[in-house]
């Protein structure tokens, strides 16, 4: 076994000294994460085949393949335990590079202890204490009813409660709803063998094995009632119809009455999910429904995923019992290790099975709709959080200005010069309310002289939007321009020059009375003042002043120390610029030595900077 105790050999020398044998392999990165872990039927071939330049390309792959710094095998005896034990390392480490699984919810279960006198009762927490578990049902409401019949049938209490956890000073606690007697357990002090005979009954029950316990139970009362113990036999007659009212209301899935599972993936490549649904059909009867979400995806074919969650069911579950015969919707990567397991469990072959035709392919069908339906659930959930995290401003925003659409996005102009001097413009953007500083912009004007602000808005807007186009920039959800009507107008005009127009909603914002002006209405619109619809606009021109004015200020101030040392004869903007750039100020220059101006701009000039300001 190689081990990360030995990170200081290369894993390519662990790859050439692996075993012809069955096993599981661990990657690891630089700081010792697991990154991936696989089974193998022979570990050096499958490890090495990660490293092969020949191997299929896939972005995934070679993504992780690229982080692999160390290398972990530990060899199995067979296929089987390799399976067993991949899927519990898998859960132990949830490596980055394993599908992974995404439950809703804790799943409910029905467990039986292991206890001299076991107890019955649902929870939604696994112990490793011996305990069985049967389940996971899909739906509280399907347990309860299997708890129902149990305490119809046998007279068992199915509540948590036990002699661990009565208080004998206070009796009973409050929040369980069973009035039974407590001597050992809520079930009362039953004889032993009675005991363990009805919870053998109750495991039958739980596995859906009803046709057999029905036979048992009408034989128990035809003896109970030959031997004129008829209060007896009348205890059973409520047992038999309690039990056979609960196999009635299980769908009769199969004309023979068989033992199947039947699994199916469904995929949704917008949510980068799939959903893996079984079938439980025992003696013919669907008896349970159970799915999962299945992450990690990408890359994957729908024969990766069948195998993984069919794999994970069985290795990962409690008691899963084996059925009859297996079926699946797509055909595995690699069945060997799930059927050597299958086999190991039940002491006989289980056929795993992609069904073509007949009542076997039209439960595969029922199950990848099922699949299906909990995708869209899926979907609308995802959504239905999606808005529930929009801010209530952005959609009091929509509702006001009748927008066609959400503005999570809005991007905000504004143009900033002194008297027609350094003409700049800003673009500040506003995502779910909140400003994305990343994605400000800064303009210089360049085709506009003098203080015109509409052929600055419409330059300005061509400019961005030509951009957004040719380089498939985000589309906003909104425009917003600092101003009335004119400036509407002319970012109106700039974007249906450009072919832009109608890609988005756009507005103009006017100071003076917070009048908000939309392309095609005469009359402006007016947000109530105190509204956060308003706020939000304010807030975002505010923003594009602010931005713009400092944009300003500095290119003015930068022009100003240009102009103080391209005054030097001799000194252009160029040579200006070098000197800023190195020393930071006009007067760090005024500082330096004539050797060192003289090492940026040339022994003539270097002299006459440094005359020009020591002289």
């Amino acid at each position: 076994m190689s081990s990360p105790e030995s990170p200081n050999i290369p894993v390519s020398e662990k790859v050439a000294n692996l075993p012809f044998s069955p096993g599981v392999y661990i990657y690891r990165d630089k700081g010792g994460s697991v990154l991936y872990v696989g089974k193998a039927k022979k570990l050096r071939n499958r490890v090495r085949s990660y490293f092969q330049e020949s191997r299929p390309v896939d972005g995934r792959i070679s993504l992780m393949v690229s982080k692999i710094e160390d290398l972990e095998v530990i060899v199995t005896d067979s296929e089987a335990e390799a399976l067993i034990l991949e899927n519990n390392l898998i859960k132990q480490y949830q490596p980055r590079y394993n599908i992974l699984y995404r439950d809703d919810k804790s799943y409910p279960y029905i467990c039986i202890t292991k206890e001299s006198k076991p107890r019955v009762y649902p929870t939604r927490t696994i112990i490793k204490d011996g305990s069985k578990y049967y389940g996971p049902y899909d739906s509280v409401g399907a347990m309860k009813r299997t708890l129902e019949t149990i305490r119809k049938a046998f007279d068992l209490c199915t509540c948590a409660v036990s002699i661990k956890n009565i208080d004998k000073t206070r009796g009973v606690p409050k929040w369980h709803s069973c009035f039974d007697d407590y001597l050992e357990n809520c079930s009362g002090d039953w004889d032993a063998e009675l005991y363990n005979e009805t919870i053998k009954k109750v495991e039958r029950l739980v596995n859906g094995q009803t046709d057999a316990l029905l036979r048992e139970l009408k034989e128990e009362m035809q003896i109970a009632s030959d031997a004129l113990a008829f209060e007896e036999a009348a205890k059973l007659r409520d047992s038999y119809i309690a039990v056979e009212r609960f196999s009635q209301k299980m769908k009769m899935v199969a004309d023979k009455k068989v033992d199947r599972d039947v699994f199916a993936v469904n995929v949704a490549d917008d949510l980068g999910e799939a959903c893996g649904v079984l079938f439980k059909i025992r003696e013919g009867k669907l008896i349970g429904k159970f799915h999962r979400f299945l992450k990690n995806i990408e890359g994957l074919t729908v024969h990766d995923l069948i195998q993984s969650f069919v794999e994970d069911y069985y290795t990962g579950q409690y008691t899963a019992a084996i059925p009859d015969e297996v079926y699946i919707s797509h055909a595995m990567t690699d069945d060997e290790p799930l059927v050597e397991y299958l086999y190991q469990e039940r002491a006989k072959k289980v056929p795993v099975h992609v069904p073509e035709r007949g009542e076997k392919a039209q439960l595969i069908k029922m199950a990848s709709a099922n699949a299906r339906l909990h995708l869209n659930e899926r979907r609308l959930e995802k959504e239905k959080a999606e808005r529930d995290r929009i801010p209530h401003a952005v959609k009091e925003l929509k509702e006001h200005l009748k927008l066609q659409r959400l503005p999570r996005r809005i991007e905000c102009f504004d143009n900033s010069n002194l008297q027609g001097t350094d003409p700049v413009a800003s673009m500040v953007c506003f995502v779910d309310a909140k400003p994305r500083k990343s994605e400000y912009k800064r303009f210089n004007i360049k085709t506009v002289v003098g203080p015109d602000d509409f052929a600055s808005m419409k330059e300005i807007l061509t400019r961005r939007y030509s951009a957004v186009m040719k380089d498939g920039l985000q589309i906003p959800d909104l425009i917003v321009v600092d101003g009335g009507k004119g400036q509407l107008s002319s970012a109106v005009a700039a974007l249906k020059e450009i072919g832009f127009y109608g890609e988005c909603d756009i507005i103009g914002l006017a100071k003076r009375l917070e009048e908000v002006f939309v392309p095609n209405r005469s009359q402006p619109y007016m947000i109530p003042k105190k509204s956060t619809a308003l706020k939000l606009l304010q807030q975002a021109r505010d923003e594009a002043h602010r931005f713009a004015i400092t944009f300003h200020r500095q290119k003015r101030s930068k022009r100003t120390l240009v102009t103080e040392l391209t005054d030097i004869e001799g000194v252009g903007e160029k040579k200006a610029q070098a000197l800023l750039k190195e020393f930071g100020s006009v007067s760090e220059i005024k500082k330096a030595d004539e050797d060192a101006l003289k090492n940026v701009i040339g022994a003539k000039l270097g002299e006459k900077v440094y005359n020009h300001f020591k002289g």
